[in-house]
């Protein structure tokens, strides 16, 4: 990890974390120091950053994780951060810590989403139950990823036949309708639908129609020929 850390665990490996890491951008130091030591206190990873341009030039390890985030910042704000994490596609879940809060500016952050928006002075378990969620948001996030990203591979191992007939199956279409709209013997459909299972490692027909709408799979049944 590059990047100021107030942690003796500066020193961290960016491969294979496995506990989740509470990243903090905050200018004042005795502040950092502080969230530093509430952190390391319950037993999470804790890296430091002064700026948000620092956090950004920084390489981040790539595993469950929040951050904390104050609002003033010198250079880029703590709300043009979290603008500039969103074009980035960087989905960290962001906790706002401020003195000097506002209505606006917290609906900002919460329409941005942030996972909470926290007024100084805040108690330590308020910001620590923050943390929990934001973890725990970030933790399923990433599962959700995984598995798209496994049915996907899945999905890339059929043929173009096999393909369109998973697609027109997921429509709720019997073999007989499949086997209509492709110009196929119904048996051909059985047979590639068979393979369509076998390939998706599905269970049963429900098991393969959820697979197909976790991958957002449809059927334009004028380009299936």
């Amino acid at each position: 990890m590059n990047g100021r850390s107030d942690s003796p665990r500066e020193g961290r490996k960016t491969e294979g974390p496995t506990e989740p890491i509470v990243f903090v951008v905050e200018d004042d130091v005795s502040m950092r120091r502080s969230l530093t030591n509430l952190f390391q206190q319950v037993g999470l990873d804790v890296v430091t950053f002064g700026s948000a341009r620092e956090m950004l030039q920084s390489k981040l390890p790539d595993t469950v994780s929040c951050l904390v985030l104050d609002i003033r910042l010198p250079g880029l704000s703590g709300l043009d951060f979290q603008t500039e994490l969103a074009k980035s596609n960087i989905r960290i879940p962001i906790i706002f810590i401020t003195g000097h809060g506002d209505i606006p500016m917290s609906v900002r952050a919460m329409k941005g989403g942030a996972v909470d928006f926290l007024t100084k002075p805040f108690r330590d378990q308020e910001l620590l139950d923050a943390v929990v969620a934001a973890t725990e948001r970030d933790r399923k996030r990433r599962e959700a990823e995984k598995t798209v990203a496994n049915l996907r591979s899945l999905f890339e191992t059929l043929s173009p036949r096999e393909q369109a007939v998973l697609k027109l199956v997921a429509t709720g279409l019997m073999n007989k309708q499949v086997a209509a709209e492709l110009g196929l013997a119904e048996i051909t459909v059985k047979i590639y639908r068979g393979h369509v299972m076998k390939k998706m490692r599905a269970r049963s027909l429900a098991d393969l129609i959820r697979m197909a709408e976790t991958l957002g799979i449809s059927a334009n049944r004028s380009e299936q020929t």
